[in-house]
Order: C-alpha cells, then sequence, then structure tokens
C-alpha cells in the first residue's frame, strides 16, 4: 500500500513537471527549377510538339538534375497555369505575364527559370527589355531561318462613328525580305472592295503605315477587311488579311463640363468621355456659361468654389444629372449645403488618398483596372456622412491603411443621379492606366461606365450584355451579363442562358451562363468562323436582349514565319541567363550543374517533445489510488 500511495505522489509530480525533451532534424532544401512550356498554337504551325515534349522528357529524366533541383512545372497561353499537361491548344501568347508571374511564386528565392518557347508573342508588354530577379533560360524551338514575309501588323480605328461621317483607318504593314516589291493594300467591306492603295516595299523600307478616311454609311456594327496582296512563294499568307469593325451611331449626349479653376483632370475627363463618340463634351469656366442646362443629358461640377452658389439653384430646379469632382478648391461649406445626398466634416488640412476596388459594387458592370496600383488622390482631410442610398466602387486608403470611406461613389434619388470623385488627381490614373497596359482604355471605359450610369433614365434595361463585336478564330468568347431586380440591385438568384444562331447555316445552339463575380458569365469556345446573332433570357421572365458578333477566320497564333530568337537572347541577357536552340540540352545541363550560385541548402527543424502522455499517466494515478483504497479497506484500516 505505500508503495501504491508513493507511486501515485511521484506521477502526480511528473503530471505537474511534464518533462519535455528536444530533437533537432535537419531538412535538406533544393534551388527550384522552373520549367515554363509554350502552350500556344504556334509551336505546333513550327511543328515542334515533339521536339518539344522529347526536350522536356530528357530534362526530367536527367538524375543528375533532379538531383540538384526541386523541378516545377508550368505551361502558358494567355494565362499560367501549374501543370505539366501540354497539348498546344493556347490561341494567344503572353511571356511577359508567365514570367513575371513564376518570379512572383518564387521571390526571394533562387529558382531558375526555363523558357521554352518559339518567343513569339501575341499580347502583352514587350518581354525582352523585363527585369527578372530569377535567371531566364531561354530554349528556341522554331524555324530560325527569316523567309521573304509581307503581313499585315495593326489596323487602327475608332470604336465607333457616327452616321454619314468619315472615320479615319491606320493600317501598320511590314515587309521581311531582300528585293523590292510592289503589293496592293485593299479594304473590303459587304464583298465590295471601298478602298485600295498600291504599296511599294524593299530592305530599307520594310515597315509602311497607311493612313485613310472611310465613310460611315450604315447604322450598327459594320465589318470590315484589309488584305496585302501575297508575294510569290510566300511561305505565310495568313497574316496577309485581318478583320476589323466599326458601330454606326446616329445620336449622341451632351455633357457640360462646368470648372472655376485649371487643372490637367478636366482634360483628361474629356477625352475619356469622347473616346465614345457617342458623347461630347463641352468646357466651360461657370462665369462664362449662359446655356441651358436641360440641354445637356449630364453637367460636371468641377472643384466646386463659391461661384458655384447660382449654378447649384439652376441645377436644383432642372433637376440635372450630376458628376462632381471635388479637390483642395472644394467650398465644402457650400457643397456641405446643397442636400445632395452627403456632407463632410472637413478641415483645413488635405490628405492623398489611395484607391481600393470594392468588389461588392453592383450598380454596374465594372472590373478591377488596377485601382490600388494608382496614384493618390488630394482631397480636404475628414469623414463623410451619407443620408441617401448610395454605392461605392473604390473606397479610400489613407497610408496604406483600408478604410470604409467612399473615394469613388454614386447616389440616387426620384429623378436624379449623382456621382462623386472625392478628390483630386484623376490625370495621373489616366496616365498609370496606360502605363501598366499601353493603352487608355481600361480607365476610358471605366469613366465611360459611370457617365453612362448617370446619364441612363430611370426606366433602364434591367439586362445589360457586354460583349465585343469581332473576335479572331479559336479564341474564348467570353460574354457578360447583368440583371437586376426591380430596385435596380444585382439579382443573383436569376437563371440566364444564350441562344446563338449561326446566320449562314441558321443553326441554333443554346448555353447557360454562370454566375461569377457578381455578374453572369459565359466562355464559349470551338465556334466556326461567321457572324453570330445572339439573344439572352433570363428564364422565367420577360426580359432579354439581342446582339451579334463575328468570328474571322484570322489567328493571331498563325502569323509568325520564324523564331523570335534575337527576343528571347535580348531576355537572357537582359535577366543574367542563358539562350540555347533546342538541341543543345546537353550545353543546357552542365550550365545548371557546374552554377555554383544554385545550391541545396540545410534546414534546421527543432521539435519539442513531452516525454509522459498526460492522459495515459492519469490513468495511472486514478488506478493507483483506487489500487491502495480497496487494499486499506480489504484490511480494515478504512
Amino acid at each position: 500500500m505505500c508503495a501504491l500511495k508513493t507511486l501515485s505522489l511521484f506521477l502526480v509530480l511528473a503530471l505537474f513537471i511534464s518533462p519535455k525533451i528536444q530533437t533537432t532534424t535537419f531538412q535538406t532544401i533544393k534551388p527550384k527549377l522552373s520549367i515554363l512550356v509554350d502552350n500556344s498554337k504556334s509551336i505546333s504551325y513550327f511543328k515542334e510538339e515533339k521536339n518539344l515534349q522529347d526536350f522536356i522528357y530528357e530534362l526530367k529524366n536527367n538524375t543528375r538534375v533532379s538531383d540538384k533541383f526541386e523541378i516545377e512545372n508550368y505551361i502558358f497561353s494567355s494565362d499560367l497555369q501549374v501543370s505539366d499537361s501540354i497539348d498546344f491548344l493556347g490561341s494567344a501568347t503572353n511571356i511577359y505575364k508567365a514570367v513575371t508571374a513564376v518570379n512572383k511564386l518564387n521571390s526571394e528565392k533562387k529558382a531558375p527559370i526555363l523558357l521554352l518557347t518559339d518567343g513569339n508573342q501575341t499580347i502583352g508588354n514587350a518581354y525582352e527589355f523585363m527585369s527578372s530577379e530569377q535567371k531566364v533560360y531561354p530554349i528556341i524551338f522554331g524555324d530560325t531561318t527569316t523567309y521573304t514575309d509581307l503581313k499585315i501588323t495593326q489596323i487602327n480605328t475608332n470604336k465607333y462613328s457616327y452616321l454619314n461621317n468619315k472615320f479615319p483607318v491606320e493600317v501598320l504593314l511590314n515587309y521581311d525580305g531582300i528585293g523590292a516589291v510592289k503589293k496592293t493594300f485593299s479594304i473590303e467591306s459587304g464583298g465590295k472592295t471601298i478602298f485600295s492603295k498600291r504599296m511599294q516595299f524593299s530592305k530599307k523600307e520594310g515597315s509602311r503605315i497607311i493612313t485613310f478616311d472611310l465613310v460611315a454609311s450604315k447604322v450598327g456594327v459594320n465589318y470590315f477587311t484589309g488584305s496585302i496582296e501575297k508575294i510569290k512563294n510566300e511561305k505565310n499568307i495568313k497574316n496577309n488579311t485581318r478583320n476589323f469593325s466599326v458601330e454606326v451611331i446616329d445620336e449622341q449626349a451632351r455633357v457640360l463640363l462646368l470648372t472655376d479653376v485649371l487643372h490637367p483632370d478636366i482634360g483628361s475627363l474629356k477625352k475619356a468621355i469622347e473616346s465614345n463618340p457617342q458623347r461630347a463634351v463641352t468646357v466651360s469656366k461657370v462665369a462664362d456659361f449662359n446655356g441651358n442646362f436641360s440641354e445637356f443629358e449630364l453637367v460636371i461640377l468641377y472643384q466646386p468654389t463659391n461661384v458655384f452658389k447660382a449654378v447649384f439653384a439652376k441645377i436644383k430646379k432642372a433637376q440635372c444629372n450630376l458628376f462632381i469632382v471635388t479637390g483642395t478648391n472644394t467650398d465644402w461649406a457650400l457643397l456641405n449645403a446643397q442636400q445632395l445626398g452627403f456632407n463632410k466634416n472637413f478641415l483645413q488640412e488635405t490628405e492623398n488618398y489611395g484607391a481600393r476596388y470594392h468588389s461588392s459594387f453592383s450598380t454596374f458592370l465594372q472590373k478591377d483596372i488596377g485601382f490600388e496600383q494608382f496614384p493618390p488622390l488630394k482631397d480636404a482631410f475628414g469623414i463623410l456622412n451619407f443620408y441617401r442610398e448610395h454605392q461605392d466602387i473604390v473606397l479610400q486608403e489613407i497610408r496604406g491603411v483600408e478604410t470604409t470611406q467612399p473615394l469613388i461613389s454614386f447616389l440616387e434619388q426620384e429623378k436624379q443621379k449623382i456621382a462623386v470623385v472625392f478628390g483630386e488627381g484623376i490625370w495621373r490614373w489616366r496616365a498609370a492606366s496606360f502605363l501598366r497596359s499601353g493603352t487608355f482604355q481600361d480607365f476610358d471605359q471605366f469613366i465611360g461606365n459611370a457617365v453612362q450610369y448617370v446619364t441612363a433614365h430611370k426606366n433602364k434595361a434591367r439586362l445589360e450584355v457586354n460583349s465585343e463585336h469581332i473576335y479572331a478564330s479559336n479564341t474564348v468568347i467570353n460574354i457578360a451579363a447583368f440583371f437586376t431586380d426591380t430596385n435596380y440591385k444585382f439579382d443573383n438568384s436569376a437563371a440566364l442562358e444564350i441562344t446563338l444562331t449561326n446566320k449562314e447555316t441558321k443553326k441554333k445552339t443554346t448555353f447557360p451562363f454562370s454566375l461569377r463575380n457578381n455578374s453572369y458569365q459565359i466562355a464559349l469556345e470551338n465556334l466556326s468562323p461567321g457572324v453570330y446573332n445572339f439573344k439572352v433570357q433570363v428564364l422565367g421572365q420577360s426580359h432579354s436582349k439581342y446582339g451579334s458578333f463575328k468570328i474571322t477566320k484570322y489567328q493571331m497564333e498563325a502569323q509568325f514565319t520564324h523564331a523570335a530568337a534575337f527576343k528571347l537572347k535580348q531576355l537572357a541577357v537582359n535577366t543574367g541567363g542563358a539562350s540555347f536552340y533546342s538541341d543543345e540540352i546537353t550545353r543546357l545541363t552542365q550550365d545548371l550543374l557546374t552554377d555554383e550560385t544554385y545550391y541545396s541548402e540545410q534546414k534546421a527543424i527543432v521539435k519539442e517533445q513531452i516525454l509522459l502522455e498526460w492522459k495515459w499517466l492519469l490513468l495511472l494515478i486514478i488506478s493507483a489510488c483506487t489500487a491502495e483504497w480497496f487494499l486499506r479497506k480489504y484490511y480494515g484500516k478504512i
């Protein structure tokens, strides 16, 4: 019994002390080797599928390489995917985006990138001048021989035009060859040639630009085909033709911009709004305007000051739709007194407000165009208060701290709609958008969407459909639809479908939409070239929308005659790597294996382990105490 009591006390003490030991193990961490494979159709056009797959097989089965590196497999075309399943069906190539994405995945690590590609990029920024944290080793696939080729590189034109107006067209033609040639460039529409010009090319004059005007003669979407005559024995004639479209309209929305200050924002807003020819902007100083507000669908008030007092009285009487931009010159006392649905408890201090896209915004369809990367807007410091229903599309960030205060907001009451940008400096957003994507289109479309919403009548359609007029063959056709309830709030419980009708064959096909990111979306693939009419229908309701688009025979990946070896070599130089041809796998593996900057690291992993498991220890204590109690009782000591 004494032994049992002693054991119990010992176990209780052990339970309180809970002795532990530490064990240390070592883990070997290999450097990563990212194999980035071009999965676009241009590889199959060059008939390099087998060579590329054989190269990958030999590389992965090299035991010395697998012993030194942890291999990661990626494929890319327009986007990057973590996979080693290759089908060479990608309809576009974005090398810049793929290399940038892999860099982000392996930031602060040593992970060289093997880029297996022909180097022909169809979308994205110029990759040959990019910087990379990791060394890039391009492996060049495809014919590097330069063939004589004449092609249409690009056709630039306005997206919209007015009926019976002339619209400009700019065509860039490129010639790769030695001798001089003369060929005719022409534009066709509806089976008729509406423009032609004889062009001369030579080795010194290999790039020519043609600028001319066409007449918008028919309301609706007008399709055009530009073509250049082929050269004798030209290897690739798929790039001798390119299609484009122009939407011809017969009406125009008028916008008035009133200001009392001069600022770069004014020019940026005017350009962004007028990028759609359906809109015309009149800019006027407040003191100089003597017109009638009822003549305009929208009035923009740029940084209202005290001189706007009379203007507000006239606007209130006319119930004009407003687009207000505030800033460091704004008279917030005047603005607060107008009962517009918001006010600001402001101080005589200014603040820089960063931007953050509000993903739950549902007033109209608008994607995130990179708001967080845009420069901050400047306005008076203070707290905004709303006493009218409002929707915020961009929220404020103050010195990196996220807030729920809006930077851009929309208000609606009875017959009046108001958009408010709480800060000046939006011209910098337009410039930043251009630097980010190489075009003003994203920013201009954002401003256009805002203007379209504010100028829309109250009885606007509850179903809106967003699609392009023309698509290249074998590309993914993305169509988005936005459906609202009777209060014009996004309705996520509806069921939508689209019915396509091939204009030539009359064949009809129906597909359902999927609900994604506060909109209904569908991705159509493998449609044959031709013109398609479509009907988007809300099932069980009377709401529907009609439209059309054209799928051309033009394929971006088929326009190249040789691999872009020079660009890939330039990329290797800029990133500190080296370029190789597809038959130089031995030299590549030798370089990787002998490069001492890629080495394995040992990481110590310390684990703390409890010697005694408390559950079993507690069970032993209970058992010992119980046994002692029974023994005492048995011998009559209790």
